[in-house]
């Protein structure tokens, strides 16, 4: 898994560096509007396999989320995070991941979980 959240971190400050360098253009909302498309959709695809790795592997990804704020924001390295991503009403990284699997795990257990009937036989 080191190795696809790697690409994942890799892939994402690109973007962070493409959309800073039009940051300036930007009003608030459209730069939201971009980080959230280009960035919140890699680190949200497929997150539920990320549940129980070591914290170590997740920071990489707290980092991302915490460079798209701070550009969001244009606030400094300096600034404090947690305020930032509170008004943007975004979670931290592994928040996401944790409510993803407890509603597969409730979907399980209540019975509203998809069927196997429409997967693929081999």
């Amino acid at each position: 898994m080191q190795t696809q959240i790697s690409f994942i971190i890799k892939t994402c400050f690109f973007h962070i560096r493409r959309i800073a360098s039009i940051r300036r253009y930007l009003t608030l909302d459209a730069c939201v509007k971009l980080v959230v498309s280009l960035i919140f959709s890699r680190l949200d695809y497929c997150n539920s396999l990320l549940a129980g790795l070591p914290a170590s592997c997740i920071h990489g990804l707290q980092r991302v989320q915490n460079a798209a704020a701070r550009l969001t924001l244009r606030k400094t390295k300096r600034d404090h995070i947690t305020p930032l991503l509170r008004s943007l009403h975004w979670l931290p990284v592994n928040t996401p991941i944790s409510y993803k699997l407890s509603t597969l795990v409730y979907k399980c257990l209540n019975d509203s979980a998809p069927s196997r009937s429409g997967a693929l036989r081999l």
